[in-house]
């Protein structure tokens, strides 16, 4: 495995074509200054430069991130915007468009741009006890980094309302099971499912994985509807025809066998609309 020690708060590791991405400053929560999110960016960055075929994020310590590191924050000088146009919103992202599918450890407190960075992953495997929601009604400031758009979608006005205002904090089991996320798992176990689950998607076509991506941005972000995204879903399948990891996937399904992807990258696998 090799490891980049360069930064001690936001490290990276890659082995086996998965890399994984820690918060390390566990001290406070894994809370993030504007200097962190710049070295996560970073990490993002070299990962995808290094062409590793699957990602992990999680936190060091108690807590995935309890959001923005409002400890030295003088409220009367803050800049709003800088922090959240000028650097959390590029990184979500980025994050977002990452070449390979991404894999998120929630656990602990998921808070405020720690939650964002759970929304800009693919997949979120959350520990039960994680603690997810709104809690800004007793710092006179709202819910940012995608939270009200991924609240209203998956939990309707109401619910998202009732977060909100009441500042009620989610565990990881309830919000697996209203949708928000993909799986729970006990506390002690969630690392290693997550780790499991992206070394398995690092053996896989990831032409097709970056296809399906595409094909999700689009029903998320465009909202294109049923016939224009299989319109999409057609492209992308025909321009998967000519790489290597589906012509071994239909050989190793005829000869019964286990296939062996190689994730080249030979194709952006056609899904633009």
């Amino acid at each position: 495995m090799s490891a980049d020690t360069a930064s001690t708060e936001v490290l990276l590791a890659i082995a086996d074509g998965v890399a994984e991405i820690t918060l390390n400053a566990p001290e406070r929560l894994n809370a993030l200054s504007p200097a962190m999110l710049d070295e996560l960016s970073d990490a993002y960055r070299r990962a995808e430069e290094a062409g590793v075929r699957a990602l992990v994020l999680r936190g060091e310590g108690r807590a995935f991130s309890a959001g923005r590191d409002i400890s030295d924050v003088d409220p009367r000088h803050d800049d709003v915007i800088g922090y959240l146009a000028g650097r959390v919103q590029p990184l979500l992202e980025q994050m977002s468009a990452f070449p390979a599918p991404t894999f998120a450890v929630a656990h602990g407190a998921c808070l405020g741009v720690g939650l964002g960075l759970l929304i800009a992953s693919d997949v979120v495997y959350v520990s039960e006890r994680a603690k997810i929601g709104s809690p800004f009604a007793n710092l006179g400031a709202t819910l940012d980094s995608g939270g009200h758009a991924l609240f209203v979608e998956r939990l309707g006005a109401h619910r998202t309302l009732d977060l909100i205002i009441t500042g009620r904090l989610m565990s990881g089991a309830e919000a697996v099971a209203a949708g928000l996320f993909s799986q729970a798992f006990p506390d002690d176990e969630v690392v290693e499912r997550t780790r499991a689950a992206a070394a398995a998607a690092a053996r896989g076509a990831t032409a097709a994985f970056r296809a399906s991506k595409e094909l999700v941005r689009q029903l998320r972000d465009e909202r294109v509807g049923l016939w224009e995204s299989m319109a999409a879903e057609n492209r992308a399948q025909a321009a998967l025809c000519d790489t290597d990891d589906y012509r071994e996937g239909f050989a190793a399904f005829q000869e019964k066998r286990q296939p062996v992807f190689t994730g080249a990258a030979s194709t952006t696998a056609g899904a633009e609309a």
